[in-house]
């Protein structure tokens, strides 16, 4: 697993070979002539200085003539420091400089413009220091051969004046902040074998030119934010070393890559876009030594010409959708093979699992090997957790002892020693881990599988364990004082758990990095967290999130659920980030420490639970005369019937009191008046520990009833997802009724995107708008498929899809959900209810109610984000009925594209754009069987599974509902008479809407 490559071998003895006969033998020459520098060389190395914030060079010496104060020695195991000038002396009298190397001095200064003023000025390393600014405009006059500013603040874009420096050869920009596009003008620099811009925040397509830099050994794109895909760069031939990981560029990996014949190392990752995409043909490569394609997509089978790499050390084909066997290989010296988290469903081969060889590091973790051939144990080099397919899910492997007694919580020190904090005592986790490391803890009811290993450094199993480098002061800093770490991914597993509820507690400190005023500080984290396979966090910057290093971060996630005795917390690395400061190695995930806690209390003994039925029973004794007292003090019946029923639920969330929330909300204050929904005013509000709130208040006119008003908190109240609004809790004293939601500072899709009257929208770009898509797709797949409870919500639209600060798109509004009973496959209602323009034809007209209902109501809310037109405000005429009518035609006609947002100009991803309309297409299919499940809607959006255009929906809704009018000769079909159907609220001000509830007519 790689992080970062190094150059080349080859080409690094290369340079080094040839920079270091060259400064010899202009040393010999310069003792033996006793040159000096022109005057001007000299007033400009001042200037150079004072520009570089340089203030040790002693001027008063000869910078030609050897001494120490102008070349220091290297330090031992400092790769990043130098401090050398070297010079050229054409004749007994007079030299020129030609090569400065000042690195890893924490200079605060800026890139010298006078650079440009030493005539033969050929290289310039400033790496690791802590310079800022831009290139500067008079470097395009120089003839440089090498420019390297790695580990370095600088920011801007990058200049296209360096295209007219053609002299350069080497041009390393890595680890900066340089943002922009690549310049197309870098394609003049035919000279060019080095050109590395990881780490940056560059954006936008790679210029086609770049195939043109036909001597390019070495390319290296990693950690950046670019789109399109990746381009054709079969032109150069002479690429040894090929870097592209988490780059942001979209797959199918190119077939031109089939013509770099002299690749030796390649590494592509984390792709994003299209539908998976076959193996590449990389048969002519048989000089690869280290090969990475993880997370591209690939699908089909390992292909067998593999083998035939004979210097092949490396192998990482992860997070794919690899299936079938694992081919020979033998015959091969592998030293590392990651083949994690695939559909491999073969046969463990036999060469793995007879031959054991504690130098090759296998991971096999998360496949579906056919069970027997699964060796009974588990050799440290061979990690095997999650690796076949078993009738018993809680199997991790079968070297797991089978569970005895049930747990109820697991708490673990990450990198430490045991540590007790309060009553809370955390196992220790000192593991030395590995690059293929299945850690057992049959003794302590939790383990870790760790996956990965850096590059090009040498193997360090204590690189895996971080320990802090200062002094921590933040409260219960034994936590923090060490911490796990891993280049690719970390799983941490609590096994031999009572099934039911669990609170998540993540705990973290950026420890590694420093945020002095050095090139220490400029190291960047980033990784992802997955609680039971769901991604409750993206591009995790523990540094950001903290306000700076050494302070902890502390993450709880309620309501996770554990159904098969397993609770899973993976943390992985996705290509973003640094990986060169302050030096090169690793930066994937970093966890402190973990704590699983159950929700719900282990059974107790008989003589305790006969004393608990006992204090129950006298509270609920004293809660009946409370009752009685306040009937006979005149309390409506309605009202005491609402508090009884929400007293019967078995909520997870808070109770408030009125009183509670009008300090929250100062006396429902005005100023705190967030809009108006349906069932009455929403306020925010401010809780005593600083928390935000949303108070929905339900006004004395709302038609939600009792029964609304219980459902609403029931069914959202267990409900933990990073896409659905948290309840925070509720309050039904008397006649208020009210509900406390987290607050969503962006208000709703629709407020933030569709059309309003009163004001302008937000200028909301297409990659948020792919987000906002899945993360709604995302949400419906968990309320469908995931939850204990799962349910079928009835009114998706804009305006119950609600958006915090970074946009991140929450589903709200639950009181049209209906529980969806496991043995029944729909719910038939005479209750219709819903808003118009988005219900399924079915629903609508016959009150047949599936999960299909809701996918159908996301394929006309994915028309509208990709559109920014409201289904609702559509303005019909004779061609087109409705904005699904438009697109169904559109889609006929082949222009799809039309229908895209005309202000997002050319700035969006055609092919993201296209797939997110056929996916809403096919989920406003006609007919319910056709249309997908959520699951699939998130896979197909993603680009994981092919889209069935032939399933996608012919006619409208509308053609639909007339040809059954017409089929059963009726004038006019209209829903059942006792079925109650209101448009969408015309409140442009609806934040935390609620649903169009229809009558109760039964009640």
């Amino acid at each position: 697993m790689s992080l970062m490559f190094e150059p080349s071998s080859r080409l690094s003895f290369t340079i080094t070979l040839v920079l270091s006969t060259f400064v010899l033998c202009q040393v010999t020459r310069i003792q033996a002539q006793n040159g000096h520098l022109p005057p001007d060389e000299v007033n400009a190395l001042r200037e150079i200085a004072k520009q570089l914030g340089k203030e040790d060079w002693d001027f008063s010496l000869n910078p030609c003539d050897g001494n120490t104060n102008w070349r220091t020695p290297a330090i031992k195991d400092v790769p990043q420091f130098d401090n050398v000038v070297n010079c050229t002396c054409p004749s007994n009298d007079v030299c020129h400089v030609v090569n400065i190397s000042v690195k890893g001095q924490d200079l605060a200064g800026v890139l010298p413009p006078s650079l440009a003023k030493l005539p033969s000025i050929k290289m310039i390393d400033l790496s690791f220091n802590y310079l800022n600014g831009s290139i500067p405009k008079e470097w395009a006059s120089t003839k440089l051969e090498m420019i390297s500013v790695t580990g370095n603040r600088l920011s801007g874009s990058i200049p296209t004046f360096l295209g007219n420096i053609t002299t350069l050869g080497y041009l390393g920009l890595e680890n900066n902040m340089f943002s922009g596009k690549v310049p197309a003008e870098l394609g003049k620099l035919k000279s060019l074998y080095l050109l590395v811009l990881t780490a940056n925040n560059l954006t936008g397509e790679l210029p086609m030119e770049l195939n043109s830099l036909t001597n390019l050994t070495e390319l290296r794109l990693d950690s950046n934010s670019f789109s399109g895909k990746i381009p054709n760069l079969g032109s150069c031939t002479r690429l040894e070393t090929l870097d592209i990981q988490g780059s942001g560029l979209q797959g199918p990996i190119p077939s031109s890559i089939s013509l770099l014949k002299n690749l030796t190392q390649l590494a592509i990752s984390d792709l994003n876009g299209e539908v998976g995409s076959l193996f590449p043909n990389l048969s002519s490569m048989t000089s690869m030594s280290k090969l990475v394609l993880r997370g591209c997509k690939l699908m089909g089978t390992i292909p067998s010409y593999i083998s035939e790499m004979s210097t092949l050390r490396h192998l990482d084909l992860s997070f794919n959708n690899l299936s079938g066997d694992i081919p020979d290989l033998s015959t091969l010296q592998l030293e590392k093979m990651y083949l994690t988290s695939n559909s491999l469903n073969g046969s463990v081969p036999g060469w793995l699992t007879r031959e054991v060889n504690n130098n090759r590091k296998v991971d096999l973790s998360y496949n579906n090997f056919d069970e027997k051939s699964v060796p009974q144990t588990c050799p440290e080099s061979l990690n095997l957790f999650r690796s076949y397919t078993s009738s018993n899910e809680s199997d991790l492997g079968k070297c797991l002892d089978r569970c005895v007694k049930d747990y109820y919580a697991v708490h673990i020190n990450c990198g430490g020693a045991e540590v007790t904090i309060g009553k809370k005592v955390y196992d220790a986790d000192q593991d030395l881990s590995g690059a293929a490391r299945f850690v057992l803890r049959n003794d302590i009811h939790w383990g870790i599988s760790n996956t990965g290993s850096l590059w090009n450094t040498k193997d360090n199993v204590y690189e895996y364990l971080a320990t802090n480098v200062s002094i921590l002061t933040m409260n219960d800093s034994q936590l923090y004082t060490t911490a796990r770490h891993s280049p690719l991914s970390v799983t941490y597993f609590g096994r031999c758990l009572a099934n039911g509820n669990y609170t998540v507690t993540l705990h973290f400190a950026e420890i590694v990095f420093r945020d002095n005023r050095s090139y220490h500080g400029l190291g960047r984290r980033a990784f992802d967290v997955y609680i039971q396979g769901v991604n409750f966090i993206k591009d995790f910057d523990i540094e950001n999130a903290a306000g700076g290093v050494d302070r902890a971060v502390i993450k709880t996630f309620k309501n996770v659920r554990v159904t098969n005795a397993t609770l899973e917390i993976r943390f992985q690395y996705a290509g973003k980030g640094t990986t060169a400061v302050p030096t090169r190695g690793l930066y994937g995930p970093l966890v402190s420490a973990i704590s699983m806690e159950s929700e719900f209390d282990p059974p107790k003994s008989k003589k305790r639970t006969i004393l608990i039925i006992g204090v129950v029973a006298a509270t609920l004794f004293l809660i009946l005369i409370i009752v009685g007292v306040a009937w006979k003090k005149g309390y409506v019946a309605n009202k005491i019937s609402r508090e009884r029923d929400l007293r019967g639920l078995n909520l997870t969330t808070g109770v408030f009191t009125y009183k509670q929330i009008k300090a929250a909300t100062y006396n429902f204050a005005e100023s705190n008046k967030l809009g108006e929904g349906g069932f009455g005013p929403v306020y925010k509000g401010v809780l005593l520990d600083g928390t935000l709130i949303a108070v929905k208040q339900l006004s004395s006119k709302s038609k939600q009833g009792n029964r609304e008003f219980v459902n609403e908190i029931g069914m959202i109240a267990g409900i933990q997802h990073p896409n659905v609004v948290r309840l925070h809790g509720c309050c039904a004293e008397h006649n208020h009724l009210l509900l406390v939601y987290e607050y969503m500072a962006n208000n709703s899709l629709a407020h933030a995107l569709l059309d309003h009257q009163d004001k302008p929208n937000m200028q909301i770009d297409w990659p948020t708008r792919q987000r906002i898509c899945v993360g709604v797709a995302r949400g419906l797949a968990f309320l469908h498929e995931e939850t204990a409870l799962q349910m079928v919500h009835r009114d998706i639209k804009a305006a119950n899809i609600l958006l915090d600060t970074d946009l991140t798109p929450k589903i709200s509004d639950f009181g049209l959900a209906k529980l969806n009973e496991k043995e029944n496959t729909h719910i038939s209602t005479r209750n219709i209810a819903g808003t118009l323009g988005y219900m399924a034809p079915e629903y609508a007209l016959w009150g047949y109610l599936t999960y299909k209902a809701d996918v159908y109501s996301f394929g006309v809310l994915a028309l509208e984000i990709v559109s920014g037109k409201n289904n609702i405000k559509y303005q019909p005429n004779n061609d087109y009925v409705s904005l699904l009518d438009l697109a169904i035609v559109l889609k006929e006609k082949g222009s799809l594209i039309e229908l895209v947002d005309p202000r997002l100009g050319s700035d969006f991803n055609n092919i993201e754009a296209v797939r997110m309309m056929k996916v809403a297409l096919l989920c406003t299919n006609q007919s319910p069987s056709l249309r997908p499940t959520m699951s699939e809607v998130v896979n197909m959006l993603e680009g994981r599974m092919e889209i069935k255009e032939s399933d996608m929906s012919l006619v409208t809704s509308e053609d639909k509902f007339r040809l059954q009018a017409e089929n059963r000769k009726l004038e006019d079909v209209q829903p059942p008479q006792d079925s109650f159907i209101q448009q969408s609220s015309s409140s442009t001000n609806d934040h935390y809407p609620d649903s169009q509830i229809s009558e109760d007519l039964e009640s």
